[in-house]
């Protein structure tokens, strides 16, 4: 009996939480900070201690409970507004698909508490969660499947290669993709392509783990904060523009031949050795 109770009421807080997320918070999204960086999503959640307490230390346990539930439902609305690719938002794919919808959940339940501090009349708890991992992240639970893995495409003969501008006596080690002042919306499955509109890197050329586990670019704001992920001989190209609601760069033929045959050699795209400048 006691393990039946202990099952039902495990079942109960599932049910519940999963309905939290359909319910409107007030809360702003703005609140939550994406940090497209380093591929996380942080929130703070503040509870107030209950009036009613006996004693201290039954107060600020109130409160800290309080607080995770509140940092809860800030994460909820959070992960809603991320768009997996330019055109879907993990929104779209919880409505679709209870399988993401619980996955979601229990991303957002096994939220990492990061920081922690009592305040004035109650508790505050900084919260986090990863974008990409092998297990927990947001990413294990929304990024669809490969179906088949596609090569990457040839380059386009009647286009010549642009012309290296990087250190030539060491293999190329990443790709950077200079998007500044074109407004490139974060995505968590971009796609490159070039201005004859073929895509050149997207995630059905990629090991979909290696994607869930660490994503397929980074987002900095300067070239020289990609020397983490593209290395210390990256090949960089200027977005000419951008598609698919600004979530797509797009980069001439000439320098996606040069990408391309770099690749070949080196297999960064292969590794997701990219950053993107926004």
């Amino acid at each position: 009996m006691k393990k039946f109770f202990s099952r039902m009421c495990c079942s109960i807080a599932v049910t519940a939480f999963i309905l939290l997320m359909n319910v409107s918070t007030g809360f702003a999204t703005s609140d939550a900070e994406l940090n497209w960086r380093h591929s996380t999503i942080t929130v703070k959640g503040i509870g107030l201690a209950p009036k009613n307490a006996i004693n201290y230390a039954q107060r600020i346990m109130a409160a800290r409970r309080a607080a995770v539930v509140d940092g809860y439902r800030h994460l909820a609305e959070a992960v809603k507004g991320v768009n997996v690719d330019a055109d879907t938002t993990v929104e779209d794919f919880m409505l679709t698909s209870d399988v993401v919808r619980t996955k979601v959940s229990a991303a957002i339940q096994g939220a990492e508490v990061i920081s922690e501090r009592e305040i004035e009349d109650g508790y505050e708890v900084t919260m986090r969660i990863a974008m990409f991992g092998s297990e927990g992240s947001l990413a294990a639970a929304v990024m669809p499947p490969t179906a088949k893995r596609e090569p990457f495409p040839e380059p386009i003969q009647t286009v010549a290669p642009s012309m290296p501008e990087y250190n030539t006596r060491a293999a190329v080690t990443g790709l950077i993709v200079d998007c500044r002042g074109l407004n490139l919306k974060p995505v968590m499955s971009p796609v490159i392509k070039n201005d004859q509109g073929t895509p050149i890197y997207g995630h059905t050329n990629l090991d979909p783990s290696q994607v869930i586990a660490n994503g397929m670019a980074t987002y900095v704001s300067e070239p020289s904060d990609g020397t983490t992920r593209a290395g210390s001989n990256p090949l960089t190209v200027k977005a000419v523009s951008l598609e698919n609601h600004n979530g797509y760069p797009v980069i001439s033929t000439a320098d996606a031949n040069r990408v391309l045959i770099e690749n070949k050699t080196s297999g960064f795209l292969e590794n997701s050795r990219v950053v993107f400048v926004y």
